[in-house]
């Protein structure tokens, strides 16, 4: 399995799902590679070298507009991580406060502010985009009024150092868009769907134990990658943070990594206002259904 970025506590069921055996129970040897800046994660599904991706819809959208033959069979983050941090004293607590902001981001995430914009009436013109590094530095120096960033990094690390901020989640303000999802080619899901409903299984097994205590999966993180840097109190935090993003009353209905009809049709929506066009087909929901139904 090809994760999205580098080792934390972000992939933290999956670390627990190897560590306890869940996958070797179902008669598979699954290997977590990290990603990274400089590690992409469609190559390596596309390539058979990975056969799941941790990815996002809007990357496979990409992907799939230059011919990539994927599919997203699950979607770990029910809300989309995306935020707008502040500080206390000039907070964003709704869109229509970035009005008149400096804010700090990635000028490649511009399609994401311009679609929480649009779907909120607010005019990106009116506010001054700051091009920063991924950092909380900018908006503790005064530089900027606020930063995009996801919610359980920036405001995490801010909260370690002990500085209040304000967290906007732009997911309770239109923004759909899936997030953390798992893709595999449309070969795979002809010539190895067995594989693939053992490893959702055992996927969905390492999560439930992370729901239960994401304290441990936070211990067993640090642990398992002592050369990456984590800081124990920092992935406890963010260990929790994920929680509210990943669970749902939908996950307690269906199961983890569900999702519906209806979610599909907003995120094709939603993809439509960051200029790609998908249709339905691109989700399915085949595996999922396989591994609660076993």
């Amino acid at each position: 399995m090809q994760l999205s970025w580098l080792h934390s506590v972000q992939f933290g069921g999956s670390y627990i799902a190897q560590d306890r055996g869940y996958w070797t129970d179902l008669g598979l040897d699954v290997a977590l590679t990290p990603g990274g800046p400089n590690a992409p994660v469609e190559p390596p599904v596309i390539s058979n070298q990975a056969l799941v991706g941790i990815s996002a819809a809007d990357y496979t959208a990409a992907a799939i507009s230059q011919g990539a033959p994927f599919r997203i069979i699950g979607v770990a983050m029910q809300r989309n991580p995306f935020a707008i941090a502040s500080l206390p004293e000039n907070p964003v607590n709704a869109p229509v406060d970035l009005v008149g902001k400096r804010i700090g981001m990635a000028i490649a995430n511009t399609p994401v502010l311009q679609a929480l914009c649009t779907l909120n009436d607010v005019d990106i013109g009116e506010i001054e985009i700051v091009p920063t590094q991924y950092s909380a530095a900018p908006l503790l120096a005064g530089q900027v009024d606020c930063l995009l960033s996801w919610a359980t990094d920036l405001p995490v690390a801010m909260e370690i150092q002990g500085v209040r901020s304000v967290t906007m989640l732009m997911a309770d303000h239109g923004y759909a868009l899936h997030s953390q999802t798992y893709i595999a080619t449309e070969d795979s899901l002809t010539n190895r769907r067995a594989e693939l409903v053992a490893l959702m299984a055992g996927e969905v097994r390492g999560w439930q134990d992370y729901r239960a205590d994401t304290d441990a999966a936070a211990a067993l993180t640090v642990e398992r990658f002592p050369d990456a840097g984590l800081d124990f109190e920092t992935q406890k935090l963010q260990a929790r943070k994920q929680l509210p993003l990943m669970f749902s009353d939908l996950t307690e209905q269906h199961g983890f990594a569900w999702f519906t009809d209806d979610a599909v049709a907003a995120n094709v929506q939603m993809l439509a206002l960051l200029g790609q066009t998908v249709t339905p087909d691109l989700w399915d929901r085949s595996i999922l259904e396989a591994v609660y139904d076993s």
